[in-house]
């Protein structure tokens, strides 16, 4: 799949982006974004934390027939995982597949606004 954007602060910027895509859609061009926008900086780097990215990483090679699995494969507590991918799903990084959990995205790249 394509590039997912991540941006923290801007929130202006995130109605600007809506506004341009939708001008781009509406004369016709065909394009694929995928972006999240997270408040602040704090509220960003509360989601991502390593172990999230590390459990990105893996689902990103491979995809998980539940969270069980994924905890088993990441040899972590099942709590703290399903914890950690209700936080990741909830904001759009994880996806759910033929009930199956995968991060599709190429790369993640980050945007902060000052």
């Amino acid at each position: 799949m394509s590039k997912m954007t991540v941006h923290a602060g801007g929130a202006r910027d995130m109605g600007r982006r809506f506004v341009e895509a939708f001008g781009r859609a509406g004369s016709g061009e065909n394009f694929e974004e995928r972006h999240i926008t997270f408040l602040s900086l704090e509220e960003m780097m509360s989601a991502l934390t390593p172990k999230r990215f590390e459990l990105l990483r893996h689902l990103h090679r491979e995809e998980a027939g539940s969270v069980r699995a994924l905890a088993q494969a990441l040899g972590r507590d099942y709590k703290r995982v399903h914890e950690d991918v209700a936080i990741l799903e909830s904001a759009g990084l994880i996806v759910r597949e033929d009930g199956k959990l995968c991060a599709p995205w190429v790369s993640l790249a980050a945007e902060v606004a000052l």
